[in-house]
């Protein structure tokens, strides 16, 4: 199966978001964030603490909230020269090819940790923070998407 695709600012920032809010250290800090934003509002309600944790939790949240869904997906768009390029990728039964007209790279099933599907895209993933979107955009309908699905399912589930 080939693929041809360029990425699209705004579904990359989506899947950038969805990408960050996914790792597990970040979602167990927002977790205990919001809990003790919870627990200094509830201190707070009963006279327990002054107003100033309640505004140091609701603080952090908000400072949270805006690196997580702005600051660092914007970030790193704007650092990654590789979302302004256009590509070909071919998915094989022993690989998968990434073309560029500047040069190309193979790699075999076994160099994929996991695989992540949000809504625009496949995240393939070599580590934690080595990763490639591949567009479903750039599959011609469900049918095709599926099979590419099931056969990057298929491949890691060997490896």
């Amino acid at each position: 199966m080939t693929l041809q695709f360029g990425y699209d600012k705004k579904k990359v920032i989506q899947a950038l978001r969805y990408h960050f809010i996914s790792r597990p250290e970040i979602r167990l800090m927002l977790i205990l964030v919001n809990v003790f934003a919870i627990i200094s509002m509830v201190l707070y309600v009963f006279g327990k603490v002054t107003g100033l944790a309640f505004m140091v939790g609701s603080f952090l949240w908000v400072v949270l909230l805006i690196s997580f869904w702005f600051v660092l997906p914007f970030a790193v768009y704007r650092r990654a020269v590789t979302f302004r390029h256009e590509f070909e990728m071919d998915f094989e039964l022993q690989g998968f090819t990434l073309r560029h007209k500047h040069g190309s790279k193979n790699w075999d099933w076994s160099a994929l940790k996991s695989f992540v599907e949000s809504p625009h895209f496949f995240h393939l993933y070599f580590d934690a923070r080595s990763f490639i979107l591949v567009p479903k955009d750039a599959c011609n309908g469900i049918e095709e998407t599926q099979e590419l699905r099931e056969l990057i399912r298929s491949k890691l589930a060997k490896a």
